[in-house]
């Protein structure tokens, strides 16, 4: 395992939804079910893109208007050929937050996803 996914999955690190200009911005990106989140302590900061896990993700304490609140935002990706979930929590006033990475078993990493579409174009519930 990587020096960066060994590090990144210890712990809680902070995170920046910097790419986007504002909550309205972060907001349209979670609609489209994909965020660009960055671990910013890392030599030069890493950035990371992942597709939305729908079930675990939950916006339930996220006030997108009013720029309040915390979004939980869950994600799986391979970084450095591990397969990883991310998991982060972004306070919506100031795009910042903490995020890690968990190590996905293989059983995991190839199970389909809830709001994933199978080869016939039918939602997983």
């Amino acid at each position: 395992m990587s020096d960066l996914v060994e590090r990144l999955t210890k712990g809680k690190h902070p995170i920046a939804a910097g790419q986007y200009r504002d909550v309205v911005d972060l907001q349209q990106s979670i609609e489209r079910d994909f965020v660009l989140i960055k671990f910013t302590e890392t030599l030069g900061g890493t950035e990371l893109g992942f597709k939305l896990n729908k079930s675990l993700t939950d916006l339930e304490n996220a006030d997108f208007e009013a720029a309040s609140g915390t979004a939980h935002l869950v994600g799986e990706l391979s970084l450095d050929d591990k397969q990883v979930r991310f998991i982060a929590d972004i306070d919506l006033s100031t795009l910042k937050g903490e995020g890690y990475l968990e190590l996905l078993t293989t059983q995991e990493a190839d199970a389909p996803a809830v709001g994933d579409k199978t080869s016939s174009g039918e939602t997983i519930h």
